[in-house]
């Protein structure tokens, strides 16, 4: 029988159909070493997008397509998204953490008045109930009223609203420098602060 101690975390990733999946796929591999399991699944706009964006080399394709070799068949659990007899679409199972990144106004919207019609949302439903972390990673702009109004119920819900807004005070000089700020500030969220994907302000003060 697997044994979970209360440090041990489980990271449910859910990419959905909205531009950003690098983000995604640059937490999965700051994530190794770092966790005892991550859960990844896809939705169907959400493997289309990856496929458009990504390289097809990249760990997060790799992975949507099954394609696991060596240690990662210790780490990785890969979903399909229509799964709903997958262990973290249960409380008794629920992941210590999920983030959902990217994050369509679509997926958001469903997860904030209580849809469960597939996996992602399901899970999400799960975190809620249950108080784990859910981390939320919007890709969306400009924003109307509408996904304001649904970040908001999620926000009052308990959910962790971490729009991808980078900053420049650490003086970027390429896309992944970029990207590694709003990585680092997911690992962050779920408690992972030895990390060094961006240096924190003013570091010469603290």
């Amino acid at each position: 029988m697997e044994m979970r101690t209360s440090e041990s975390k489980r990271i449910f990733v859910a990419v959905t159909g909205a531009s950003g999946s690098i983000y995604a796929d640059r937490l999965i591999q700051c994530l190794r070493g770092k966790v005892d399991r991550i859960y990844l699944c896809a939705t169907a706009a959400g493997q289309k997008v990856a496929e458009h964006e990504l390289v097809s080399s990249s760990a997060l394709r790799a992975l949507l397509n099954g394609d696991i070799n060596g240690s990662d068949r210790d780490l990785f659990r890969v979903f399909k998204n229509d799964d709903l007899f997958a262990p973290i679409a249960s409380g008794s199972s629920a992941p210590t953490h999920m983030i959902v990144v990217p994050c369509s106004m679509g997926t958001l919207a469903r997860v904030a008045h209580g849809m469960s019609s597939n996996l992602v949302e399901r899970a999400a439903d799960v975190c809620l109930k249950q108080k784990a972390p859910l981390i939320v990673v919007p890709r969306e702009t400009p924003l109307n009223t509408i996904h304001i109004r649904n970040m908001l119920t999620l926000a009052e819900m308990g959910a962790h609203i971490i729009p991808p807004v980078p900053a420049f005070y650490q003086k970027p000089k390429t896309i992944d420098d970029l990207v590694d700020f709003i990585v680092g500030r997911l690992l962050e969220a779920i408690g992972i602060t030895d990390h060094d994907l961006y240096d924190p302000w003013n570091k010469r003060m603290r």
